[in-house]
C-alpha cells in the first residue's frame, strides 16, 4: 500500500487534511539537534563478567540464529528482565533540564546494581552505557551534556548482559507536554512494534514482522526506517538474521520455537531517509524531523510469541502484547 499523502484526509477522521491535523509535524518542528560534550565512559566493577567481544577490542564475530530452550532460556529471561527494570527505571528520570548523560549515569548505576554489564560500552568502540536519540536522531544517539527540553521525545536504548545473555530493549519517552502530532508519532510506533510482534509465531516467515508494521505506518502517513532493523541476540549481542520492519526481499527465514530476536521499529514524520553524524553513530533524520522507536527482545514459542523484556509484574514502558491496539 502507498503512504498516506500530507493533503489526504487525517486517519483519524476530523476531515481536516493530514498535513494539518496530525501529520502537522513543520508547525511544530524544533531547533535541530546539536553534538555535545561527551564525558568519559563509567567503571565497571571487576566482578562483574564482560561480554566476550571486550577481549577483541569490541570487535564483534558474526553469530548464527539464537534458539533457545531449558536453562539457557532462563538465563536469557533474567536478562531480559534485568533489561526492562533498568528501562523503566531510566525512563522515570526522563525530565526537561536532565541531561542525556544523566540518564546514562542512572542507567550504568541500575545495571551494577543487578550484577549487569552494559552490553553498549566498549562494543565497537561505543563509550556509553545506553543510547539515547533526541527527537531526529533515529537511533544510536550518544549521551552527552545536552539538556531536554520540554516538548522533546528521547529514546532510551538498553541492553544489559547477565548470566552470559543479552537482553535488548528501548522506548521513547516525553519530556514534559509534547505537541499532538508528535504525541501520534510515540504512540503509533509503539503500537506498531506491538503489531509487528503479535505477527510472529510459528511456521510463518520472519517477512510477516514488516508486512504487518509497514501497512500500519504507511495508513497513518509514517515512514519506516530501511537501513535498521532488529537482530538476532542471545548469547550474542547481534546475530542472525535481520529483522526488517518494512515490506523487502529477503531470503526466507522460518520461525521456530526458541528462536530469539528484537523488533525494533523506528517510525519517521517524515523522510525515511538518513545521514550519519561525524562520530560514526548517530543516525538523524535527512528532514530533521522527528523519528520514534520502541523494541523488544521475543521468543517464538510453539503456539504464537512471547515478549522476554518485561519486568518481574510484566509490564515495560514499550507496552505488552495485552495492549496492544489493531490498526
Amino acid at each position: 500500500m502507498n503512504r498516506l499523502r500530507s493533503n489526504s484526509p487525517c486517519w483519524c477522521g476530523s476531515g481536516r487534511k493530514l498535513k494539518r491535523c496530525h501529520g502537522d509535524h513543520q508547525a511544530h518542528r524544533r531547533p535541530a539537534v546539536a553534538p555535545g560534550g561527551v564525558s568519559e565512559h563509567r567503571d565497571v566493577p571487576s566482578s562483574i563478567p564482560r561480554p566476550p567481544y571486550l577481549a577483541n577490542d569490541g570487535a564483534p564475530t558474526p553469530a548464527p540464529p539464537q534458539i533457545h530452550a531449558g536453562p539457557e532460556l532462563e538465563r536469557l529471561r533474567h536478562a531480559c528482565q534485568v533489561a526492562a527494570e533498568v528501562l523503566a527505571e531510566a525512563g522515570a528520570a526522563v525530565a526537561p533540564g536532565v541531561t542525556t548523560d544523566e540518564l546514562d549515569a542512572i542507567a550504568h548505576a541500575a545495571y551494577l546494581r543487578r550484577g549487569a554489564y552494559p552490553s553498549t560500552l566498549g562494543y565497537r568502540g561505543y563509550r556509553k552505557s545506553v543510547c539515547t536519540s533526541v527527537n531526529e536522531v533515529i537511533c544510536h544517539g550518544i549521551p552527552d551534556d545536552r539538556v531536554l527540553q520540554p516538548g522533546d521525545i528521547v529514546n532510551v536504548d538498553v541492553t544489559a548482559y547477565i548470566d552470559g545473555m543479552h537482553g535488548d530493549t528501548s522506548a521513547t519517552f516525553a519530556v514534559g507536554e509534547i505537541d499532538g502530532p508528535t504525541a501520534s508519532l510515540v504512540d503509533l510506533t509503539r503500537r506498531a512494534l506491538l503489531l509487528g510482534i503479535a505477527a510472529v509465531g510459528p511456521e510463518r516467515d520472519l517477512t510477516t514482522v514488516g508486512e504487518a508494521i509497514q501497512p500500519f505506518a504507511f495508513a497513518h502517513g509514517l515512514g519506516v526506517v530501511r537501513d535498521y532493523g532488529g537482530h538476532g541476540i542471545g548469547a550474542t549481542f547481534h546475530a542472525a538474521p535481520h529483522v526488517n520492519h518494512a515490506v523487502m526481499r529477503a531470503a526466507p527465514v522460518p520461525l521456530v520455537p526458541g528462536l530469539t530476536f528484537t523488533v525494533e521499529p523506528m517510525l519517521n514524520a517524515g523522510t525515511e531517509t538518513h545521514r550519519l553524524w561525524p562520530d560514526g553513530w548517530t543516525v538523524v533524520t535527512e528532514d530533521l524531523l522527528p523519528s520514534a522507536q520502541f523494541e523488544h527482545t521475543v521468543i517464538v514459542t510453539e503456539t504464537g510469541v512471547e515478549i522476554l523484556t518485561l519486568t518481574a509484574e510484566g509490564s515495560s514502558p514499550a507496552g505488552t502484547l495485552a495492549t496492544t491496539v489493531s490498526a
